[in-house]
């Protein structure tokens, strides 16, 4: 361990404490958008962990829960050095899981330089997902579809196509004013189900619970509970409880929205 002119202190490969928390910061970075797209909580600690001995760290010990990530790595000379991460938000995006894992795997191929990582690692999280129009159409389509596939007529899919179009517009509002998720599945469902109920008084479909079933199973948080459940597969016990106890607060919620406006409006 030596001192450089600046009064930092490097380690045994000549890398100081500020070049080495950048590294470390990168490492976490990349771990937090994994969680924040839908990675297993496995894939996000050994991903980092990775990360940090690519990095030049003789170690890491990584802790990741639903929120927040914590990771201490040990340079060569003994040092450590702590970052802490919060996460705030969740929505699944596997292509930017699939980017990460990519520039991560090159990272530790040697095939890129860290720094050229970092850049990589910030154009992900600022690149745009995919178009709206793209993501209402598919609302419309899926809508229909499962509709139609549990027992509804065609009428019933094109009531669910409309319908999908109000969700997608609610949960697009609700993300602009970051409307706890609880309460945004809640007010969905229930906009979404009074839209159903009127478009079934104008002649739009006939059968409101089978044109519900198709919004339904939009909002539904069918990947958060699958994966909570892989998490505690894997041993991550307090990390899958968090995470499907979220998820089965968001159905009760979606479930009530629902609920609410049906036994309202007798429908």
């Amino acid at each position: 361990m030596v001192q450089s002119e600046m009064g930092e202190i490097e380690d045994k490969n000549g890398k100081s404490d500020a070049e080495m928390n950048m590294y470390l910061s990168s490492a976490v970075e990349a771990g937090a958008l994994l969680l924040m797209y839908g990675a297993e909580v496995s894939r996000v600690e050994d991903t980092i962990m990775r990360l940090c001995v690519a990095h030049g760290f003789s170690g890491a010990e990584v802790f990741t829960i639903t929120s927040s990530i914590v990771v201490t790595a040990s340079c060569s000379d003994g040092r450590k050095l702590t970052q802490t991460k919060r996460i705030r938000m969740h929505v699944n995006d596997f292509g930017r899981v699939e980017k990460i894992n990519a520039l991560s795997r090159k990272l530790c191929a040697g095939d890129i330089d860290p720094k050229v990582f970092r850049r990589a690692i910030v154009r992900v999280r600022n690149s745009r997902g995919a178009p709206p129009l793209l993501n209402m159409c598919m609302y419309m389509i899926i809508s229909a579809s499962l509709s139609v596939f549990f027992g509804g007529t065609w009428a019933d899919g094109a009531a669910a196509a409309i319908s999908g179009i109000v969700l997608f517009a609610m949960v697009r509002m609700s993300e602009i004013l970051r409307m706890n998720s609880m309460i945004q599945a809640m007010v969905c469902s229930a906009v979404t189900a009074l839209a159903v109920l009127i478009l079934v008084r104008i002649g739009i479909g006939s059968q409101p619970d089978k044109i519900m079933i198709g919004n339904i199973m939009l909002v539904i948080p069918g990947i958060q509970l699958t994966s909570s459940l892989r998490d505690m597969i894997n041993g991550d016990t307090v990390s899958g409880l968090l995470s499907m106890s979220d998820a089965v607060l968001k159905a009760v919620c979606v479930a009530l929205g629902f609920a609410l406006v049906i036994i309202a409006l007798g429908g």
